[in-house]
């Protein structure tokens, strides 16, 4: 054997002689290792929920459960998960309903003309075809306030007024409709305006039943808990 040559041997040796790392210590420094990687995760999920930004919240508690799991953190999210899922839910639902409204502010002969306007869940056929109901509070500086139904086809049986049967979150009402005689718009004022902004102000669904040309009724139901009565203050 060539001198130095059996040294490698020796260390081999002497290395194979060592005794095998603790099981626990390697598990726990993995451990570790795992809770580290997922620490910023886990803060911004604690700033999340610190700030009530439940959709972030929502967010970091998911990728917490999905790319940390097993980790103290992941745990931590996963008891928070179905909480803030609700959550997130809810303010989605809220949301959806608030975007139904739009809300416009428009010079006016002095002054401002303000609306709030919302569709109908559903078109209705009318005419050979389908179309859509809207349905409009305004407030304007010379005519004052009104609200109406307004179709972009065929023409509501109301010129020389007429009864409009309202269902409001199930329970039944009437109120007076009438159609002006002119060609401007097929629009449709409902009478008491002030009595139809406090059902959509404390109501979630309302249907309006109106008679239609030829003959007949159509209904338009309309979603209107996201109402923001703070974009019409004259109502209020």
């Amino acid at each position: 054997m060539k001198p130095r040559a059996w040294l490698p041997l020796l260390l081999l040796s002497l290395a194979a002689c060592e005794p095998a790392e603790d099981p626990a210590a390697v598990a726990a420094r993995e451990a570790a290792q795992r809770e580290a990687a997922a620490a910023p995760a886990q803060k911004a999920f604690a700033d999340a929920l610190a700030e009530e930004n439940w959709e972030r919240a929502w967010a970091q508690a998911d990728f917490l459960r999905r790319n940390h799991a097993g980790t103290e953190a992941a745990r931590e999210a996963e008891s928070r998960y179905a909480e803030l899922e609700s959550r997130v839910k809810e303010i989605r639902a809220t949301r959806r309903l608030q975007y139904l409204w739009n809300y416009q502010d428009n010079p006016a002969g002095k002054g401002r003309q303000l609306t709030a306007a919302i569709d109908a869940k559903q078109r209705i056929e009318l005419d050979g075809g389908r179309t859509p109901v809207q349905l409009i509070f305004r407030d304007h500086p010379e005519w004052g306030r009104s609200s109406y139904l307004v179709l972009k086809r065929g023409d509501f049986n109301c010129y020389s007024g007429c009864n409009l049967k309202l269902t409001i979150d199930g329970k039944s009402r009437t109120l007076r409709g009438s159609r002006p005689d002119t060609d401007e718009a097929i629009a449709m004022f409902i009478t008491d305006h002030r009595a139809l902004w406090r059902i959509f102000k404390t109501s979630k669904e309302v249907t309006i039943e109106f008679p239609v040309k030829p003959s007949g009724t159509r209904s338009a139901t309309f979603e209107v808990s996201g109402l923001d009565p703070e974009k019409m203050p004259g109502w209020n």
